[in-house]
């Protein structure tokens, strides 16, 4: 009886989704209008990029790209930039995350948007308040210029720009993964003995890895590519404080078309292989999980 009433059960609900099924002709409608769509905003203009960079020929390419000492320069510095930026924000994502999801105290709320502010911020607004605290009629200007420390049209105002647009990243990642986890193993492992950094390397860690591996690619894609702030503290100085997005700029106004593919290209392959590096870790994290709930529906594996 139990077995009838549990089949025409599922008989009805599978009646009540084929009739709020959408007809074919919807499907296939919505379908090639979103193919059209990426088709239109992302494959054509990434497949023209490489088009108008490799249409020269190699050598030519290999010439705009490495033996201008102008655009290898640009490149070498975004690499410089770009990971001292992440670095940062992996240190404080982690820190304010641990905070943020460990501990209760005055200002919790406020640090969470906070944490946030970037996104709202536009770059140009972020340029210019850097450059009203550390330029040199800024607030910290003129100590600045008395003990010679150079920040706005330098590298460090680079980095301290790239910084503060991808702020949210790693913690941002960070926050859901620990607040699911919990401090129960971490309190555990305090109990057994363990001190704080043997506490973080063996028990926190290993838990939150993909998402703070995750947070990183992300941070790192964004670093490569800002343009907004970093045009405003960099000071447009050629072979100094162009950074690769600056270069593309740059070359195009110049109507060096060849050149400017050529770096836009780099550019373009750095977003492809991040986006290559994101779609494994998602898919090893989908395994990893799914190897954990197979292990919790059958203990006698498990033991």
């Amino acid at each position: 009886m139990h077995n009838a009433k549990h089949t025409s059960a599922a008989q009805q609900f599978g009646m009540h989704r084929a009739t709020h099924r959408d007809p074919k002709l919807v499907q296939w409608g919505l379908t090639l209008a979103a193919l059209l769509t990426i088709s239109v905003l992302i494959v054509i203009p990434l497949v023209n990029v490489f088009y108008q960079a490799f249409a020269g020929g190699l050598p030519t390419y290999w010439e705009n790209l490495v033996r201008d000492s102008d655009t290898l320069n640009s490149i070498l510095l975004t690499l410089a930039v770009a990971p001292l930026a992440v670095v940062a924000n992996l240190v404080f994502g982690l820190a304010a995350a641990w905070a943020i999801t460990r501990f209760q105290f005055p200002g919790r709320s406020l640090l969470t948007a906070l944490i946030d502010l970037p996104f709202s911020v536009s770059p140009v607004v972020a340029g210019l308040m850097l450059m009203l605290l550390f330029g040199l009629q800024g607030y910290f200007g003129p100590w600045l210029q008395e003990h010679n420390w150079k920040i706005i049209f330098s590298t460090p105002g680079l980095i301290l720009a790239t910084c503060f647009v991808t702020l949210p990243f790693v913690a941002r990642e960070l926050i859901p993964v620990m607040e699911a986890i919990g401090p129960e193993e971490e309190i555990a492992a305090i109990s057994l003995g363990a001190d704080g950094w043997q506490m973080f390397w063996r028990v926190t860690l290993p838990n939150i890895k993909w998402g703070l591996l995750y947070g990183v690619i992300l941070c790192n894609a964004r670093a490569m590519g800002e343009f907004g702030a970093v045009y405003v503290v960099s000071g447009h100085i050629t072979g100094r404080t162009d950074t690769m997005p600056l270069r593309v700029e740059k070359l195009f106004q110049e109507y060096n078309n060849p050149g400017s593919f050529a770096v836009a290209s780099l550019l373009t392959l750095l977003a492809l292989v991040t986006l290559i590096v994101k779609v494994l870790l998602e898919r090893k994290t989908r395994l990893e999980l799914a190897e954990a709930a197979r292990v919790v529906h059958t203990p006698g594996e498990a033991s």
